[in-house]
């Protein structure tokens, strides 16, 4: 059963960037879209996300129109059953690791896990604050933050970019590893298209449409 559904979504700035693309994720699945800067890719991950409102089409989550909602409840969906991982961290610079990551759980009200935090290696490091921190560590943290949420569907926009090869690799079995256990879902932004072929289903954004790589 899918978890997320596309229905013919267009969107364009200056000059279109998709056009009448439909696609479905499924639960425990993932999907990765790589593409030339420019081209959409991003954009695309943030109509899917609530974030941004495409030009034509709709969104369906479990079910029930994105789109169709108020602002108050697409926000209310973003905020209890999607994880955004963004290229920029938006971490609270006054807070300390721990306290940013926990800062989810109590929004969430679920449990603080330190067996996460462990697998993404940043267990010696919650002490210090987000100024203290390297960019790869605050994304790390950024990360943890989203899956203490619980997320149904994690939305990540180059999620490894601020990250060593060894490092990257074990970020992604974080996630791959979530979304198998967690019966959720990963849509995955990316220049890397090693790292896309590790999706269950790989697709480059070129002339308007989606195509399989």
């Amino acid at each position: 059963m899918a978890l997320l559904k596309a229905l013919n979504i267009s969107h364009k700035f200056d000059f279109p960037l998709f056009d009448s693309l439909s696609f479905e994720l499924e639960k425990s699945k993932s999907m990765s879209i790589v593409g030339v800067s420019g081209c959409g890719k991003s954009t695309l991950l943030h109509c899917c996300s609530t974030l941004l409102k495409p030009n034509s089409g709709d969104i369906i989550f479990n079910e029930n129109s994105i789109y169709g909602k108020n602002s108050q409840d697409r926000l209310d969906i973003r905020r209890k059953y999607f994880g955004i991982i963004f290229q920029s961290h938006y971490l609270f610079k006054g807070f300390n690791a721990k306290e940013n990551i926990e800062l989810a759980s109590l929004l969430n009200e679920t449990d603080f896990e330190e067996e996460m935090v462990d697998k993404l290696g940043i267990k010696n490091i919650l002490h210090k604050r987000v100024g203290e921190l390297s960019g790869g560590q605050q994304q790390r943290v950024s990360i943890a933050r989203v899956l203490m949420k619980k997320p149904r569907i994690i939305f990540a926009d180059e999620p490894t970019g601020n990250l060593d090869q060894k490092t990257a690799k074990e970020v992604m079995d974080v996630l791959f590893e979530y979304i198998k256990n967690s019966n959720a879902s990963l849509m995955l932004v990316t220049h890397d298209l090693n790292l896309a072929k590790r999706c269950d289903n790989a697709y480059a954004l070129k002339d308007l449409n989606l195509h399989e790589v």
